[in-house]
């Protein structure tokens, strides 16, 4: 049985959708712009707790998943990480990336132009960063990747996913750009069958009424059911 109705995104549908949109902070946050400086308030916030951690992530590289123009890598990761891969399927928004980011560009380092269900992280990473773009995944797909990131994380690195949720408590479908909303039931399912423990869990505040709610979520790997040494 499906946990969403997520067998309806079409992923072509989705590329193509986003081909349309322009390569601005706007065009990325689908005309929410506005909110982009309170979003990265909530998100210093966020993982300045976890480099609070006891087994806090180390700083030397991070991962922006479905980076866009790279609004996350300039405000959040760059400032923070001596280097930060980038992985976006949509060329022109990588093309824009490093103009965007600016001053922070020389920390900026492999351009993964692929799309999240086809890629095969090799480094390891401090901080895989998701937002926004998990939504664009099949259940399946999104456990396979998640599991993928899981494999790629260097000693006490962290997944974080950032992303709306519905109040509803079901998946509800965005038929314009082939995405789905989950709950946040169905996500706790989805970390679970990709064997990830939830160390952290925020919801974003200061967002405007009438768009849906944003948490985030701290992930590692569950090693409860690996044998001790």
């Amino acid at each position: 049985m499906s946990m969403s109705n997520s067998e309806d995104i079409n992923y072509d549908k989705a590329l193509h959708y986003w081909s349309e949109i322009p390569a601005t902070v706007d065009g990325v946050l689908g005309g929410f712009g506005f909110i982009s400086d309170v979003d990265i308030t909530g998100s210093v916030q966020f993982l300045n707790n976890l480099f609070l951690l006891e087994n806090r992530p180390g700083t030397d590289v991070a991962l922006d998943c479905g980076a866009g123009i790279g609004r996350i890598t300039k405000h959040l990761l760059a400032p923070r990480f001596e280097r930060v891969d980038v992985i976006e399927p949509d060329k022109k928004f990588l093309v824009e990336l490093l103009n965007f980011v600016g001053e922070e560009k020389n920390k900026v380092g492999t351009l993964y132009h692929n799309s999240l269900q086809d890629f095969q992280p090799e480094k390891k990473y401090d901080i895989i960063w998701n937002q926004w773009v998990l939504g664009y995944l099949k259940d399946e797909d999104l456990v396979s990747y998640l599991i993928k990131c899981s494999d790629s994380l260097s000693k006490n690195g962290i997944i974080v996913v950032k992303e709306n949720v519905t109040s509803s408590g079901v998946s509800e479908a965005d038929k314009l750009d082939s995405s789905v909303t989950r709950s946040l039931k169905q996500y706790t399912k989805i970390f679970k069958n990709a064997n990830l423990k939830r160390i952290k869990q925020s919801k974003q505040i200061n967002f405007p009424n009438g768009i849906y709610p944003v948490y985030m979520f701290a992930l590692i790997p569950n090693k409860e059911d690996e044998p001790t040494t």
